[in-house]
């Protein structure tokens, strides 16, 4: 498939390379910063590197469509930072990229360097490709269906692999948290582990830290999106992981009816 080439794969690790440069770019600057009707922030990195994606993605499925034959009307793009098609003219699409520019601007306002780049692909709901950096650090990582989940960092490229054997009732469970949005009932799912480790970071990084063994459980019990855990949840998925429903333990599906995420538990 067109999304396991290599070829496919290098011109995202090089799209996302673009992008960390012109986000720390703007880091490194008093940027200035706006808010959304729902008061979250918006900054220009969030805006330019929207505009990065976004304009290459056109421009990749024009190529799909000419080289891969799929239908121009059979691919859609859904991003945070654009007015979205309403669900009538995109419910039949069989291909979705999903993207989240900056995820995590609170944390890229605060400077604190919990922020990513993410850009997914979804084929009937379910994610087959995701690309996630963190600028900051320059780690990348990305899943692919039928090749695994990877890591890049320092031009060395590790293959994740998610221990299925683990045992949650052992003490020291690491635990991953937001570090904006610890709420009461992700505290009284924490309260059910025996003396766990408590890992607090912001943005997808979250499900990475599963994809990467540094933490085993992330329990969302909290609003996202989907443009928010789509390409992490393809790094989990191919490495071996889950991004369940927290009530249903079904997979969680994209390019829904709402955009809203279902709660969720990563492991």
């Amino acid at each position: 498939m067109f999304y396991q080439k290599q070829e496919f794969i290098d011109s995202f690790i090089n799209l996302v390379n673009e992008c960390n440069k012109t986000i720390l770019n703007i880091y490194n600057t008093d940027f200035e910063v706006d808010y959304k009707d729902d008061e979250s922030p918006l900054t220009i990195a969030d805006k330019s590197c929207n505009a990065l994606i976004c304009f290459y993605l056109e421009k990749l499925n024009n190529q799909l469509v000419d080289e891969q034959k799929i239908n121009t009307d059979d691919i859609v793009i859904i991003s945070e930072e654009n007015k979205n098609l309403e669900y009538e003219f995109r419910k039949n699409k069989t291909w979705c990229w999903l993207v989240d520019p900056v995820d995590g601007t609170k944390e890229f306002v605060k400077k604190n360097g919990q922020f990513t780049v993410n850009i997914g692909l979804v084929e009937n709901g379910v994610p087959v490709f995701g690309i996630v950096s963190i600028p900051v650090s320059g780690e990348i990582y990305y899943g692919v269906k039928g090749l695994g989940g990877f890591k890049l960092h320092d031009n060395i490229t590790t293959r994740l692999t998610i221990d299925d054997t683990k045992d949650f009732t052992k003490k020291k469970c690491r635990i991953v948290a937001s570090a904006s949005h610890l709420n009461k009932e992700t505290q009284d799912f924490i309260d059910r582990f025996e003396d766990p480790v408590i890992i607090s970071t912001g943005s997808s990084i979250k499900l990475l830290f599963i994809a990467d063994d540094k933490a085993d459980v992330y329990p969302r019990i909290a609003p996202t999106s989907e443009w928010d855990t789509c390409a992490a949840h393809a790094v989990v998925k191919y490495a071996g992981g889950k991004v369940l429903d927290y009530f249903t333990l079904k997979e969680l599906q994209y390019n829904k009816e709402n955009l809203l995420n279902p709660y969720f538990i990563v492991f």
